[in-house]
């Protein structure tokens, strides 16, 4: 029986998760994450997490997105 891990103690977020935590919409968040260079998105062969820290970290430090 697999247990459910709480979004708030996930490293890694799916972009739906990603956008139920920080109430931003799943498009912008793919929009935000689209960029190969992208230093807060690991790509898991198509499947794109985002490292939930290094995004915390970047919302925190601008103004608006």
């Amino acid at each position: 029986m697999a247990k459910e891990v709480p979004i708030a103690e996930k490293s890694l977020l799916t972009p739906e998760e990603a956008a139920a935590y920080f109430n931003i919409g799943v498009n912008k968040i793919r929009m935000m994450t689209d960029s190969p260079s992208c230093p807060y998105v690991l790509w898991s062969g198509s499947r794109r997490l985002i490292k939930r820290k290094m995004f915390e970290e970047y919302l925190y430090k601008h103004y608006s997105i």
